[in-house]
């Protein structure tokens, strides 16, 4: 199967439609039921877990489980504290970047719907040339025209109510798939596109395949912690974004070699099992599919950890989509790489076996 045959129109739309979605850390439930709208005609049935980790499976009653994973969660800000002139200062939800704010444009997310704010920054003008402020939690702060506090109260925006920015979608000069969350919706679209490619290329897998879009990944992988203790899987396989470190002001010497459309990344490092990252590898390399390698030295800092050291060990491995600029609001990731990272799950579980044995010896 050809690259050049995996997206289809339906499926961008989709992808659009999805990065558009706001789904902040703990708020994923608007996303997560777009997303299982979009897979439930290429599954069996499907779970839903008390925190909105979605799950759907395919071969259900089948004994050996394995686990495809991504992450629906985007980092976001939360209501800190309104001053009594009516202007709003933050605190984080995830790794958001403080440096990136001033001027941005921002949704709150009110009970009541969206409402409007941005980051405000004084002018120019104002600054002393050689002893400006740089953008921190401290002094980074949302306006959104109120005059006093009572006023924003008004609006319905209250201290934990949680903001992201609007920035959306874009197809940058047809090469790259630009926008805010990439990380991680960008997975769960591949995955998604991974079941639909299972189903209408009619593949009948041995074992049970479960299709994971976990929450909460950006605060500390809890989503995948809870979904790795209710599925009990045999076997996972995730995927998350990795940094392409070909951009200025990015040391290679500290964090690899990688370059957008170069590529999948596989990630060497305790969490990853050897054999199955082996397997990865002898699929791409027989499918003509090219691929990137990186080092972890401890934790690879995705879902993998969770599901690896869960249920007695997990076999699991990482497969990463090269992106640029992450955690701000203009990712970006190559067309050709997200394509890759389809076609290389597509036959990575193809080569599994019904109660696959990864252990190292016997």
């Amino acid at each position: 199967m050809g690259n050049s045959s995996i997206l289809t129109p339906d499926s961008l739309a989709f992808f659009e439609a999805y990065i558009n979605n706001p789904s902040p850390t703990g708020f994923e439930s608007g996303g997560q039921q777009m997303w299982l709208e979009y897979i439930k005609p290429y599954i069996d049935t499907y779970e839903v877990d008390a925190y909105g980790s979605v799950y759907g499976v395919v071969n259900p009653d089948a004994p050996f489980k394995v686990v495809i994973e991504a992450h629906a969660d985007e980092i976001s800000w939360f209501v800190n504290y309104i001053t009594e002139d009516g202007l709003i200062y933050v605190a984080r939800n995830g790794g958001s970047d403080h440096q990136i704010a001033p001027s941005k444009r921002v949704n709150i997310h009110t009970e009541d719907g969206i409402v409007k704010g941005v980051f405000g920054w004084p002018a120019i003008h104002t600054r002393r040339s050689g002893k400006e402020e740089q953008p921190t939690l401290k002094n980074i702060f949302v306006d959104v025209g109120a005059t006093n506090k009572d006023e924003v109260l008004e609006m319905g925006i209250h201290v934990g109510t949680v903001m992201t920015f609007e920035d959306e979608f874009m197809l940058l000069n047809d090469r790259y798939f630009t926008g805010r969350a990439l990380d991680n919706r960008a997975g769960g679209f591949m995955i998604a596109e991974v079941a639909r490619l299972l189903h209408e290329n009619e593949i009948k897998l041995p074992f049970g395949l479960y299709i994971v879009n976990a929450v909460q990944e950006e605060i500390g992988l809890r989503g995948a912690q809870m979904i790795a203790e209710r599925i009990q899987p045999d076997v996972a396989i995730v995927t998350d974004v990795t940094h392409d470190t070909s951009t200025p002001m990015i040391d290679k010497k500290q964090h690899g070699d990688v370059k957008a459309g170069k590529g999948p990344s596989m990630t060497v490092g305790p969490a990853v099992h050897n054999n199955l990252l082996k397997l990865i590898q002898q699929t791409a390399k027989a499918h003509d599919i090219p691929f990137q390698r990186e080092a972890a030295s401890r934790s690879t800092g995705t879902d993998t950890d969770a599901f690896a050291y869960s249920n007695q060990g997990v076999p699991s491995a990482l497969i990463s989509l090269p992106l640029r600029y992450m955690h701000t609001t203009v990712e970006m990731a190559h067309k050709a790489d997200v394509e890759a990272v389809i076609n290389l799950i597509y036959h990575a579980l193809q080569r599994i076996e019904n109660g696959h044995d990864f252990r190292y010896f016997k």
